[in-house]
């Protein structure tokens, strides 16, 4: 076991104190040597206290750790992300340096997967439409108007397999229903892990009763689902979107969602927020919230435990659990 690092926290004041309760705050204190603070990178406070770093723990807002800043923390050797994508956080120098990096997105996860899987049986009962259903027609009018609202032997099409994607899976197995999936990094002994049928991502969309996007936010994912793609769902199938909403022709999905062809719960908006005047707010097949997938609340203070589970794995000199590599951010947000 090392000594005990010192700690450098670089984040938000308020996202400390959301992130960092009082008994999490003491069990930082008792895996360093001492626990520094400043609220962001650019902080001019930020240049002693990065000489003596040996673990910086970050999260939203932080700024990124550049290569003038690394230069002056000669001593660093984890970053710690409590929180998503370490891609606004980390530069080139970090993996030249060969300092380890760490993120909190499992512990994001698992909020995002339970959002999924509610909306997910929400769309299979219509609950959205026959709410709009009921007011108007009356009960037994809102029954009559969806007779195929149903939870049973449904097709669930994942468009993406990663963390939260398996996830979302794992939690499908209570439904009974019929899950495929679309993922080029997906393999055969993950498909029979996670009870899913890989597929392509036009047959996908061709098959799939709901179709729940958690694909990264990547240059080849840009857009990659389109009109075209769009087209292939079959009438009154519902698309799912809680990853990024590059990923989808925002306006062949606004397109298809007007003519009332296909339904939507988009928690992720292009733009982010929309509008007060956008259509989508106006259309009875669509459910839009603001970004509420991920972790609120006290949700958020699984990102901190998981970062304290790191550091004291660090301290133990023992490998991370949520380590990220420099060739993962080929195929992760």
């Amino acid at each position: 076991m090392r000594s005990l690092p010192s700690v450098l926290l670089v984040m938000p004041v308020g996202t400390r104190r959301r992130l960092f309760t009082a008994q999490l705050n003491r069990t930082l204190e008792t895996l360093a040597s001492e626990v520094r603070w400043v609220p962001t990178f650019r902080d001019p406070a930020i240049g002693p206290l990065l000489r003596d770093a040996e673990v910086i723990i970050t999260s939203w807002g932080s700024g990124q750790l550049t290569g003038d800043l690394l230069a002056r923390a000669p001593r660093l050797r984890a970053v710690l992300h409590a929180a998503g994508s370490v891609r606004a956080i980390v530069s080139d120098t970090v993996w030249q340096r060969g300092i380890t990096v760490s993120s909190a997105t499992d512990a994001n996860a698992i909020p995002v997967a339970e959002f999924t899987l509610a909306s997910i049986i929400y769309a299979g009962k219509r609950a959205r439409s026959m709410e709009q259903a009921y007011r108007r027609l009356g009960k037994s009018g809102a029954l009559r108007s969806h007779p195929d609202a149903s939870n049973h032997h449904r097709t669930i099409g994942l468009i993406g397999l990663g963390r939260i994607g398996r996830r979302v899976a794992d939690l499908l197995q209570i439904l009974d229903c019929a899950v495929v999936a679309h993922d080029p990094y997906a393999t055969d002994a993950d498909a029979d892990r996670y009870k899913v049928q890989l597929v392509s991502l036009d047959e996908l969309m061709r098959r799939s009763d709901i179709v729940s996007v958690h694909a990264p936010n990547l240059p080849s994912t840009h857009k990659m689902i389109g009109g075209e793609q769009l087209a292939l769902m079959p009438d009154g199938a519902t698309l799912i979107n809680t990853a990024r909403p590059a990923i989808i022709d925002t306006e062949a999905l606004t397109a298809e969602l007007v003519s009332g062809r296909i339904h939507a719960v988009l928690d992720v908006t292009d733009p982010e927020p929309l509008p007060a005047d956008s259509v989508l707010f106006t259309l009875p097949n669509v459910q839009v919230t603001p970004h509420i997938a991920g972790a609120l609340g006290s949700e958020v203070q699984r990102l901190a435990e998981l970062a304290l589970g790191e550091l004291e794995r660090f301290t133990r000199d023992e490998p991370l659990h949520h380590q990220i590599l420099e060739d993962d951010l080929d195929r992760v947000a």
